[in-house]
């Protein structure tokens, strides 16, 4: 089964103008006790039903569909049913609720469960350079010093926001200094492209519109060069409740990304052409998708349970959490150990050595 939403490349986390709104709302969200939601069960054929909000992004569902369409869920006993979300809050919302049982996240998997929403079980991906900061020929914009006193157009508490914060640190620029202008990333870019602002931090693969509309901007800086300090990592979240009782499914659906993510990293462009035919060939063209992920860092399963052992997953998560904290889209910094599990993962990869 899957549910569509309207189609959104990605949605702010908190936008501004809702702020105090939203604040209000996930506080109680926060509180409130979890529904008990009991998981969808068996189907005729033995599979154990999970449901999985995920949003419709290559850095975020590739492996979902993936291992849908390889059968790679249903060998390991699972029954997969994919719930389309636009934005990373009503999914957080989802699984509080008990609609869904596990939700596939970008940059929020380092929000919502530190709000105690959820345990972070599993991790996809880094975005490792998927923000980029583009600025215009006649800005006079050389550096990220320049940015002082500038506008930049972005879209707050998304991926290329967080960007832009932690470069502007990072470089010792003062982010108070540069005034953000908040607006949907099409409205975004479409601002830069007219001239309307000097700058803008985005996301792939708006990029591409900027090149084809505007030949003379210039990229000035992009999320690679601050990594590994400042890398984004999206991941799978159980409800509390599911992961309480329900260790044994999450163990599973572990196993099985190890083998779809095995296969990704063996053949990307193979699983690509599969995964665009499966999710996206309604949405971009093949040669988008291929781009988007050109700018994903991925792992091999040795690889990542060797970042899950010595700590760095949980660095990059715990990094994250602290910029949603500065941003002001998190009331405080909780460890990722409040929030992230590495074990279940590691199980899995232990056994299937």
């Amino acid at each position: 089964m899957i549910i569509n939403a309207r189609r959104r490349r990605r949605a702010p986390l908190v936008a501004p103008v809702l702020a105090p709104l939203l604040a209000v709302l996930l506080a109680v969200a926060g509180c409130a006790l979890e529904s008990d939601g009991e998981g969808g069960g068996e189907d005729a054929d033995g599979l154990k039903v999970v449901k999985v909000g995920y949003l419709h992004t290559v850095a975020v569902d590739t492996h979902l569909w993936l291992g849908q369409v390889n059968g790679t869920f249903q060998k390991h006993g699972l029954k997969l049913e994919p719930v389309k979300f636009d934005t990373g809050i009503a999914e957080s919302q989802a699984l509080s609720g008990g609609s869904i049982d596990v939700a596939v996240m970008g940059a929020v998997a380092a929000n919502f469960p530190a709000r105690g929403q959820g345990k972070v079980f599993l991790l996809n991906d880094i975005e490792y350079d998927t923000a980029q900061l583009w600025v215009r020929e006649d800005s006079g914009i050389g550096s990220l010093a320049d940015l002082a006193g500038k506008k930049v157009a972005t879209t707050q508490g998304t991926t290329a926001h967080v960007f832009l914060h932690n470069a502007l640190k990072t470089e010792k620029i003062d982010p108070g200094k540069v005034s953000i202008v908040n607006s949907p990333m099409p409205a975004a870019v479409n601002a830069f492209i007219s001239g309307a602002v000097p700058a803008v931090a985005l996301w792939v693969p708006f990029d591409l519109q900027v090149k084809k509309n505007l030949p003379g901007a210039r990229l000035l800086t992009s999320a690679g060069k601050y990594y590994p300090q400042a890398a984004i990592p999206g991941g799978w979240v159980a409800r509390n409740s599911f992961y309480d009782k329900d260790k044994d499914t999450l163990k599973k659906i572990a196993a099985a990304w190890l083998e779809v993510n095995d296969t990704l990293v063996g053949d990307p462009d193979g699983s690509l052409r599969k995964v665009h035919e499966q999710a996206y060939r309604n949405d971009a063209p093949f040669e988008q998708i291929k781009h988007d992920f050109g700018f994903e860092k991925t792992f091999t399963g040795e690889q990542w349970a060797a970042h899950y052992r010595d700590g760095t997953a949980a660095g990059w998560l715990g990094r994250t959490t602290r910029t949603f904290v500065e941003l002001g889209g998190l009331p405080e910094y909780k460890e990722p150990s409040s929030y992230f599990d590495p074990q279940i993962f590691l199980s899995a990869y232990e056994e299937a050595r």
